[in-house]
């Protein structure tokens, strides 16, 4: 601890220590706590208390007052606690009795305070830091605190409830570290007392009729075997499964979910990897007794492992798709489709019965949808997925949403009637069924899939959400169909199906639902970035309305369909480029030129910021696209959009302008071979000085440094950054080492300047009518190459950049403005009791 801290802490103490003093904000107590938690990690504890003796009077006094405040005493529990982490230093709390006095039955837990939750939980937290030797183990075992911390595991705040639990873990795997070649059983003496006392407390738990006590030792137990991967948790399980297993066989199972929980820990566990391991005897019996709506976590996470035996893998993949089984084969189906199951896991009638119950069966489906959703997304499943019925499955699940399946049994009517407008089920079946375009094939899209999409997209019932997820699982399913290879009758059965989406596609586009109006033309964008170099799409998109119909929409009253049609009129005007000496497709260059001067003036207007950033983004594709219409003169182009971001106040705007100038800058270096390039030919110095040249007065003429500079000296912080990364890589290419000692030896000033002298010379800038003589960068304007150089090397950037990357509050962070603040504040309360916090 420095000086001034140490000259500071005592009056701090002093104030912590009188009732009577108010300290306005608890952050500092906060803030205070960080701090010597960093400074026990770095000194000697005992000599902190020993330098420092206002600290221990100030946890005696506070163990004196009659009334402290309960963050008071709150931050005492916890700062003692950091300091007995350290075994010396517990020794000589323990000397002078604070411990006892704090931690033990005469303390807070026989006050008043012991009501508040904020005491509770800082003498866990407390406990928790001191447990670091075994003195502290031994300690806690004597003085009865473990019996409070079991007590604490099911106390109503549950921020000290999982403390608590969290506590009785760290105590457990602490207490065995050292014994771990002498384990052999839980009636073994050569355990450790703490570990006993907390092991038999788990197995009374467990055998007890309270449902609540049993949930907390199956969680205790799932935090420990997730972090603990030692041999003894394997000889704990042992001792501990016969018990699990009866309870998953009672009826009902009030626990599952906890038990699903702590399966799946300790199935992550190295320990339990070997197939042999009676972990999955007990999986297996989870997986018989518990129903799918409770099993179905426990079957999927199961099959994400590596090590795992096979028949546990089939049984819980069997347990995820019987309810879909049970849903294909209520419907009746034109087609003979073969079953999901060879055999039932479950009794069928189970599942039957949560599908025919409306509180359940939305539930049940919406979970195994998602289950299997995520099997579709791993990169290795250990067992072959029953491909086609279960596709078919999703379709009769959409199907029977919106009225389009024949019930084939009672349970289908049942189904049919539940399930009927269930957006909720809607949604889930739609993301599986775009997750399974991964398996594409061309027979069964044509087919099912084909047509239950275009009824969702087609029905004016579909809600926009559900509207969104048919577009999205139909953007899957043609992107993956243009990629496989395919016969010509293949593509073009696909056109037919693309023309009729574009009819939806232009009803969709003129809805009076601007939510449905938006997730069109993202539809379309995307559908247009993937699909455009097929012939046959870009026929069947400019013989429709829909590109026109796009264009209205940059009028539209709502910025977020405005912002949208932006972006899809981005990708239609460059795949229009594609098409343009396309035959039979009517495509002026009036009309492209009417868009841009469309986006540029809506950059310069449009009053939301939406548009305005979709407008700048689409620039930048278009730069780095190389769009036709943006070759024909970059530099003015760069040059119109840098001075229309230049006044915008958004700061994503400017964030992407100065992205837009980043792409300019780095092309036109790399077009006069300046950029860093391994391949490039190296320059003569003579070539090199005339490329310089040149990039430097193309960079004048677009205001490019003019931009740069301002945007330095912007307020929000993102947009200085950004500035300041791209003028110092300009800088390295623009500013060589013979320059800058030309520079200094012509007599030109080299001295670093920081942001108040660039803003007054770009203030001079500004009002600059004529190039200034050489050298004087004060009074050169923005266009005079000498000028802009000369600011280039003499501004600080390197400093620049450091203290934008700093944090805000850096000055602030230090302790003795720490302290300083809480003696500012003390008493203040009254007079300002809004916590700006």
């Amino acid at each position: 601890m420095d000086r001034e801290c140490s000259q500071l802490l005592p009056s701090v103490c002093a104030v912590l220590a009188d009732s009577r003093q108010l300290v306005a904000d608890d952050t500092f107590l906060e803030k205070f706590l960080d701090w010597f938690k960093t400074l026990t990690e770095t000194e000697s504890s005992l000599l902190l208390l020993q330098e420092n003796p206002c600290l221990t009077e100030l946890i005696t006094c506070v163990l004196k007052l009659k009334d402290p405040s309960s963050s008071t005493l709150s931050f005492i529990l916890r700062l003692t606690g950091i300091f007995a982490a350290s075994e010396s230093c517990f020794q000589y709390l323990q000397q002078r009795e604070l411990l006892i006095s704090l931690f033990g039955e005469v303390g807070p837990l026989s006050s008043a305070l012991w009501e508040e939750a904020s005491v509770r939980s800082g003498w866990v937290q407390g406990v928790h830091s001191m447990v670091q030797h075994q003195s502290a183990l031994h300690f806690l075992c004597n003085c009865g605190a473990i019996d409070v911390i079991f007590t604490l595991q099911g106390d109503p705040s549950l921020f000290v409830a999982s403390a608590a639990n969290q506590l009785l873990v760290h105590m457990l795997t602490f207490s065995l570290q050292s014994f771990q070649t002498k384990l052999v059983n839980i009636k073994d003496c050569d355990w450790p007392v703490c570990a006993q006392k907390l092991i038999v407390h788990i197995e009374e738990s467990l055998k007890s009729n309270s449902a609540s006590r049993i949930k907390q030792s199956l969680k205790l137990l799932t935090s420990m075997f997730g972090c603990c991967h030692d041999l003894w948790t394997e000889v704990l399980w042992s001792q501990l499964s016969e018990r699990i297993v009866y309870l998953l066989e009672e009826k009902p199972v009030h626990a599952w979910h906890s038990l699903v929980d702590l399966f799946l820990s300790m199935a992550r566990s190295p320990v339990f990897s070997c197939p042999e391991c009676s972990l999955w005897t007990s999986v297996t019996c989870a997986l018989e007794h518990l129903n799918p709506a409770q099993v179905g976590r426990l079957a999927v996470g199961v099959l994400k492992l590596q090590e795992c035996p096979q028949a546990v893998r089939i049984q819980a993949l069997s347990v995820l798709l019987q309810p879909m089984d049970c849903v294909l084969k209520a419907a009746s189906h034109p087609l003979e489709y073969p079953g999901l199951l060879n055999r039932s896991v479950n009794d069928s009638a189970t599942v039957e019965t949560l599908l025919s119950c409306r509180s359940s069966c939305a539930s049940l489906l919406c979970q195994t949808l998602a289950h299997l959703e995520e099997l579709q997304y791993l990169t290795y499943l250990p067992v072959d997925l029953p491909y086609i019925p279960l596709l078919q499955s999703v379709v009769t699940i959409l199907q029977f949403c919106i009225g389009l399946a024949t019930p084939a049994s009672c349970l289908g009517n049942k189904i049919s009637r539940i399930l009927i407008g269930c957006f909720r089920v809607q949604r889930s079946a739609l993301d599986i069924l775009g997750a399974l375009s991964h398996r594409e094939s061309h027979s069964v899209f044509m087919g099912s899939v084909s047509d239950i999409l275009l009824a969702y997209l087609k029905s004016p019932d579909t809600s926009p959400t559900v509207l969104k997820k048919s577009f999205q699982a139909t953007l899957k399913w043609l992107v993956r169909l243009s990629e496989a290879p395919s016969s010509r009758d293949h593509w073009q059965q696909t056109e037919q199906f693309i023309r009729d989406l574009f009819l939806v596609l232009q009803k969709r586009l003129c809805s009076p639902y601007w939510e449905v109006r938006d997730s069109a033309l993202e539809f379309l964008t995307l559908l247009v970035k993937h699909l455009r170099e097929k012939d046959g799409f870009r026929q069947v998109l400019f013989s429709s309305e829909v590109p026109k119909l796009t264009e209205d929409l940059l009028e539209d009253p709502e910025s977020y369909v405005r912002a949208s049609a932006v972006t899809a009129m981005g990708q239609l005007s460059l795949l229009t480029q594609l098409i343009s000496k396309m035959p039979g497709i009517e495509n002026g260059n009036g009309k492209e030129k009417s868009i841009v001067a469309q986006l540029q003036e809506i950059l310069s207007t449009d009053s939301e910021g939406f548009p305005r950033r979709a407008v700048i983004s689409v620039f930048i594709d278009w730069l780095k696209e190389g769009h036709p219409d943006v070759l024909k003169d970059t530099e003015q182009f760069v040059s119109s959009v840098l001075q229309a971001v230049n006044s915008d106040l958004d700061w994503e705007v400017k964030a992407g302008g100065l992205e837009l100038a980043e792409v300019f800058s780095a092309q036109t270096l790399g077009r006069l071979g300046l950029a860093a390039c391994p391949y490039a030919a190296v320059s003569s110095s003579a070539t090199r000085s005339t490329h310089l040249s040149e990039s430097l007065q193309i960079f004048c003429r677009v205001k490019l440094f003019e931009f740069l500079f301002g945007a330095l000296c912007d307020f929000d912080r993102p947009v200085a950054q950004k500035a300041c990364d791209i003028l110092i890589t300009l800088k390295a290419e623009l500013c060589e080492e013979s320059s800058l000692r030309e520079g200094t030896r012509a007599g030109l000033s080299t001295e670093a300047h920081g942001i108040a002298w660039l803003e007054e010379t770009l203030r001079r800038w500004s009002s600059c009518a004529e190039p200034c003589p050489r050298g004087n960068a004060d009074g050169a304007g923005s266009q005079d190459p000498n000028g802009v150089l000369l600011v280039l090397r003499t501004v600080d950037l390197e400093g620049l950049h450091g203290s934008l990357n700093r944090s805000s509050d850096h000055i602030e962070k230090s302790p003795q403005s720490l302290l300083q603040d809480i003696l500012a504040t003390v008493g203040t309360l009254e007079d300002n009791e809004a916590d700006c916090y």
